[in-house]
């Protein structure tokens, strides 16, 4: 293969990456806690987009629970958009590991 041909293929696997990226930045998943009583929602770009708080858990008297599940619910989904965005590469490499985009 010559360099020629190497750099069109970079190119476009460049493309597709870009594509891959503006796909995952229109895609959300849902982390949750307490049994869905927070839930986090982000983009597949691990962006927080939104917390969802339940009544029940916003109790004055227990802030630091109310803080562990906020926490445990955005690591959920930070969690889930790792996964989607791995699955989504895996789908573009076609499974070969690629340094830095793992």
């Amino acid at each position: 293969m010559n360099l020629s041909e190497m750099m069109k293929q970079a190119k476009e696997f460049q493309d597709k990456m870009g594509s891959v990226q503006e796909d995952l930045a229109a895609k959300t998943v849902t982390g949750s806690a307490g049994a869905g009583m927070v839930t986090a929602t982000m983009n597949g770009k691990g962006e927080l987009i939104s917390i969802a708080l339940d009544k029940a858990v916003v109790r004055p008297d227990d802030v630091a629970m109310l803080q562990d599940l906020i926490v445990a619910a955005v690591n959920d989904g930070a969690r889930k958009a790792g996964e989607m965005g791995r699955s989504e590469l895996s789908k573009l490499t076609g499974g070969l590991k690629i340094p830095g985009f793992s």
